[in-house]
């Protein structure tokens, strides 16, 4: 029996063209790491990450020049354009005027009622979103000491103080993210979040770290909360180039079942049978199909022998021997290949599925 999700019911917002919350997809996003105020090397990483799939894009606004960028910016790109704002409320002020399609605060550094009020109207009037983003890091002293640490029900206190605030200045385009660098505590606070408001969250791993614990805390944290319905939107947060994050993202979502972007790679780990060099194939295989997006399921297998039965799901794939190997569709086997001809066909029948799709 197939793993069934149940969403959780959510509002459903709107970041630029974007739909967040209700029965929309859940959207994958990143955040550049240039300097905002380089414009083309901005727009040329955005531009990569487009590529890779990424549906949203959230850049740094660290002073007013940042600010100024964003119609340039905007104007080359495809996707929408979040302003990332910390500690001064009147940069979410200039971002919203510049055209940014969303902004991102965080309420433990932005300041009091009024400078809230403020960044409010200006996304009224600006007709954009407001993402609250609760970090462990940044909660609010009183909150910190009420319970000691930055525990998940500090996090939920900071998030729903915030969000009633919110709803007494009568604005409800919002989406809201409680994160912090530990995974259970993670999943808790969004748990009990996702109990006490209807409105659509932001999940993730907030500095997760770099590849490897990067990948592992946030396939934890961000997998087991869609695993539960839980989660509208995500960025996986690595201390890498951020196409990986998008990457990583759809390979989570992909992995639940939940979405399917580009090829799903089936391959082994290798045994003393396999004989002939797996890992070089597999990684320039993976290389040459990263940048496409019709969803398939290709196996790159070690043993011509076992390999097709073993990986009979996919569409198609490959399996090595001593000097050749085969191509198989659905675990048959179609023809034998030279080894080193191994990758070229398998990108062929690739091809031929795509114009056939």
């Amino acid at each position: 029996m197939a793993f069934a999700i149940n969403r959780r019911s959510t509002r459903q917002i709107f970041i630029g063209n974007v739909p967040i919350g209700g029965n929309a997809p859940i959207a994958v996003q990143s955040m550049t790491n240039t300097d905002t105020r380089n414009i083309p090397a901005t727009i040329a990483q955005i531009h990569q990450l487009e590529q890779a799939g990424c549906e949203i894009i959230r850049v740094a606004i660290p002073d007013k020049e940042a600010a100024q960028t964003i119609p340039t910016i905007k104007k080359e790109i495809h996707i929408p354009l979040i302003a990332d704002i910390h500690f001064d409320y009147r940069l979410a002020i200039d971002a919203a005027r510049s055209g940014a399609d969303g902004l991102r605060i965080n309420p433990g550094n932005i300041g009091g009622r009024e400078k809230i009020k403020a960044v409010v109207d200006s996304a009224r009037k600006n007709a954009i979103p407001i993402r609250i983003g609760v970090n462990a890091g940044s909660l609010e002293k009183d909150i910190l000491s009420r319970h000691g640490a930055a525990s998940a029900e500090a996090l939920v206190e900071s998030a729903l103080r915030h969000l009633d605030l919110m709803q007494e200045l009568d604005f409800d385009q919002l989406k809201l993210a409680i994160k912090s660098t530990d995974v259970p505590q993670t999943v808790s606070a969004y748990r009990q979040l996702s109990e006490k408001t209807d409105f659509p969250l932001h999940v993730g791993i907030t500095e997760a770290g770099g590849l490897y614990a990067g990948i592992v805390k946030s396939a934890m944290g961000i997998g087991m909360l869609l695993a539960e319905g839980i989660g509208d939107t995500l960025r996986v947060s690595l201390t890498r180039d951020p196409v990986e994050e998008v990457r990583v993202g759809y390979e989570i979502l992909k992995a639940l079942g939940i979405r399917r972007r580009g090829p799903e790679i089936i391959s082994c780990p290798t045994c003393g049978r396999c004989q002939f060099d797996l890992f070089s194939l597999a990684e320039a295989a993976e290389k040459e199909l990263m940048t496409r997006t019709i969803p398939i399921k290709i196996a790159i297998m070690g043993c011509a022998v076992n390999g097709p039965g073993e990986a009979k799901a996919a569409d198609i794939g490959i399996a090595g021997g001593k000097n050749s190997g085969v191509l198989f569709k659905h675990g048959k086997i179609v023809r034998r290949i030279p080894q080193d001809e191994l990758l070229d066909a398998l990108l062929k029948e690739v091809d031929e599925f795509e114009r056939n799709t």
